[in-house]
């Protein structure tokens, strides 16, 4: 299967009635497990390459990594940029290849915030690819605190910047290791009343399983980020196969160890966000 642009895969999924996985790869081991994993579950998959996986490997190496991921499926995989915080970043990963780009003004003013991520909607699009943009500010564990969704913002700014999908902070923040309460409800519904624009959430991996579920059938959230539980599940299977063979040495042999974790790991993620 071709790569796919963003919009293409969450369309179907807001008319359809699921949600689709942004899954947050750090390397060739996760990404190939994420891809094999989309395959299996018959499912589309984004598979999206974050602030840091761009400090540890070049734009240019993730893009070709995901387009030659994308060639060994038979399911859409979309090719994303995670957190871009200027143009520059968002015009080198299009160079790159990408099929998708979020710009994250969730920092700044509002005005600013609509007008920067509208001049990178023009350019995404102007190249035939999707754009995500943000507003409210979706925390951290341990760190920044969130700052929620105002509804009429949020209608505002899907109107005013053409996003093709919308990163909400509705009580999800990011790198938690462990599922808390769940989102605000009542928060999402007011925002679907006043757009139809797909939603997206970061921080997937601290929203109850069940919520997930629920959440992609019956609202408009058409995608999840899933960064931390997977990577959670790496970091088991790796923990493993070096204390099963505490000689070994071989990077590729140990690191292979990996594949079928991640892999189930995420298989059933994507198996959560479908339709049953």
């Amino acid at each position: 299967m071709t790569l796919a642009t963003l919009s293409e895969v969450l369309q179907p999924a807001l008319r359809e009635g699921y949600a689709v996985a942004g899954l947050v790869c750090l390397g060739w081991e996760d990404a190939r497990a994420y891809a094999s994993a989309a395959e299996a579950e018959d499912a589309p998959v984004i598979l999206q390459a974050g602030p840091s996986a761009r400090k540890h490997m070049p734009v240019s190496v993730w893009g070709a990594m995901f387009k030659e991921l994308a060639e060994c499926v038979r399911v859409p995989v979309v090719a994303h940029l995670d957190h871009a915080t200027s143009a520059d970043e968002c015009r080198a990963a299009i160079d790159a290849g990408f099929t998708s780009v979020m710009f994250d003004g969730s920092r700044l003013p509002l005005e600013r915030n609509i007008a920067e991520t509208a001049a990178i909607v023009e350019m995404a699009h102007a190249a035939g690819l999707s754009c995500e943009g943000e507003i409210g500010f979706v925390g951290y564990a341990g760190g920044e605190a969130s700052a929620g969704t105002g509804p009429e913002e949020a209608a505002r700014f899907a109107a005013e910047t053409g996003v093709d999908a919308m990163a909400v902070s509705v009580g999800n923040v990011h790198l938690q290791e462990q599922a808390d309460a769940g989102l605000d409800v009542p928060r999402i519904r007011a925002i679907e009343a006043l757009t139809d624009c797909p939603l997206v959430i970061h921080g997937g991996s601290g929203v109850p399983a069940v919520q997930r579920s629920e959440l992609a059938q019956s609202s408009h959230i058409c995608k999840f980020n899933i960064g931390t539980e997977l990577r959670m599940a790496f970091g088991a299977a790796l923990r493993s196969a070096l204390k099963s063979d505490p000689q070994s040495y071989d990077r590729i042999a140990i690191l292979e160890a990996t594949q079928g974790p991640v892999m189930e790991a995420a298989r059933s993620v994507i198996r959560s966000l479908r339709r049953t």
